[in-house]
C-alpha cells in the first residue's frame, strides 16, 4: 500500500536493534484516516473470505483492528495480556514472545468469544518473527476456529515471521513489508 509507504518513509524513525518507529501515526498516536485506508484495503483483499470476527492482541493491534472491522461489519475480540477480574469463565491461553518487549507474555481471551465455526481475520500492527501472530493461531485452533487469512501494517520481511506463516499455508496480506533498514541513514527499502 503506497500510502502506508510514503507514511513510513516520511515519519517513521530506524532504530538500532530492527527497530522501526511509527508511533506518531500507527501505535501510539494513531492517524485514524489512514487507518480508515487500510481498513478499505483489507476488505478488498480479504472480500473472499466468509469473516465474522477479527481477532488481535492488545495493545497496539487494537485501534487497528477495530477500524478494519466496521469495513467489515464484524466484531473484534483481542487477546489480553494479563488475567483480570472481568474475565470470567474458561478462558483459551498461551504465551508469546513480543519482539518489541523483548518478553514473554501469557495471552488469554475469554472462551465464550472465541468458538467453534468462527472463521476470523488476525489484524495486528507489526509482524517481525512471527510469535505473537502464532499465539493468536494457537488460541484459534484451541476454540476450533478457522483463521481465514491475517492482515498486517507493517511486516519486517528480514526476520522471516511472514515467509514462515505464508510456506504455513496462510493468506498473510502486509501493507508494508520492509526488506531492509538502515539505522544510520535511517533509509528504508521496501518489498516490490
Amino acid at each position: 500500500m503506497k500510502l502506508l509507504e510514503e507514511r513510513i518513509v516520511k515519519d517513521g524513525i530506524v532504530r538500532d536493534g530492527g527497530v522501526l518507529k511509527v508511533d506518531n501515526f500507527l501505535n501510539h498516536q494513531i492517524d485514524v484516516e489512514l487507518l480508515n485506508e487500510m481498513g478499505a484495503e483489507w476488505k478488498r483483499l480479504f472480500s473472499d473470505a466468509q469473516i465474522n470476527k477479527i481477532l488481535t492482541i492488545e495493545a497496539s493491534g487494537i485501534g487497528i483492528a477495530c477500524i478494519a472491522a466496521q469495513h467489515f461489519g464484524v466484531p473484534v475480540v483481542f487477546a489480553k495480556k494479563a488475567r483480570t477480574k472481568n474475565i470470567d469463565g474458561e478462558t483459551l491461553s498461551t504465551t508469546v514472545h513480543s519482539f518489541t518487549h523483548g518478553r514473554d507474555f501469557d495471552v488469554m481471551v475469554a472462551k465464550r468469544f472465541l468458538t467453534p465455526g468462527d472463521r476470523l481475520l488476525i489484524v495486528d500492527d507489526f509482524l517481525a518473527n512471527g510469535c505473537a501472530l502464532n499465539g493468536l493461531i494457537d488460541l484459534a485452533n484451541q476454540a476450533g476456529a478457522t483463521v481465514e487469512g491475517i492482515a498486517i501494517a507493517v511486516e519486517k520481511g528480514f526476520q522471516g515471521g511472514g515467509d514462515a506463516l505464508r510456506e504455513r499455508g496462510f493468506k498473510l496480506e502486509s501493507l508494508a513489508i520492509v526488506d531492509s533498514m538502515d539505522p544510520k541513514t535511517g533509509s528504508i527499502e521496501f518489498r516490490s
